[in-house]
């Protein structure tokens, strides 16, 4: 179970990533953040945005045109 849920769903690229980096600031180190997308450049965009923040992106799958991401806040 994810800290924290962040519903971005209905959001164009950078919304999904923008919300996610505020959000991911209140969760606490260690923890993480689950997001739940439906823009398909959101895939590409998560992982990029955990490759460059150093944080770990453990889990992307999709079902149904909604994309999940679980990514580890990492200190």
């Amino acid at each position: 179970m994810a800290d924290k849920t962040l519903d971005a769903k209905g959001l164009n690229c950078p919304l999904p990533i923008l919300r996610a980096k505020k959000t991911l600031k209140e969760v606490p180190a260690g923890g993480t953040l689950e997001i739940l997308a439906t823009d398909p450049g959101s895939v590409a965009d998560f992982a990029a945005f955990c490759r460059t923040t150093g944080n770990e992106l453990v889990e992307s799958s999709s079902d149904g045109g909604v994309y999940r991401f679980l990514i580890k806040h990492v200190a």
